[in-house]
Formats: C-alpha cells, structure tokens, sequence
C-alpha cells in the first residue's frame, strides 16, 4: 500500500492486519505515535512494530508448498 504523504514511513495497524485488511498507519507528529483511521488503534513506533512481528506468525509458511499432513 502506498504512503499517504512524503516524510516517516507508514506502517500497517496490527489491529486491522489481524483481521485481513491492509490499512496504512497515519502518524501524529504533536504526540509522536501512530493512529488508525478505521479502528481507532494508536501507539508509538515500538508497540507497532512488536505486534507487526507477532503477526508475521500468520503468513510464516505462505510461500511454502505443504505436501504432507502429520496427525
């Protein structure tokens, strides 16, 4: 998703990630934290970027191709 304006990088809002969309993060220079425009989530750049990481969980084997199921 493209950045919605020149300066810090976007990052995407955990909370919305989590539930499949992909909603850039705007970021609020007065506070100096990161705020959703659909959920309502905000937080500095290290809370965002912890439950980024937490998700990747979710996509870790997306590009590789599972042949065999053990029960």
């Amino acid at each position: 998703m493209a950045q919605a304006k020149k300066g810090r990088l976007n990052y995407r809002c955990p909370a919305c990630f989590m539930r499949d969309l992909d909603i850039d993060m705007f970021y609020d220079e007065e506070k100096d934290e990161y705020y959703c425009l659909r959920c309502q989530f905000h937080g500095d750049e290290k809370k965002v970027l912890e439950l980024n990481e937490q998700l990747r969980w979710k996509y870790g084997s997306m590009r590789e191709r599972i042949t065999e199921f053990d029960d």
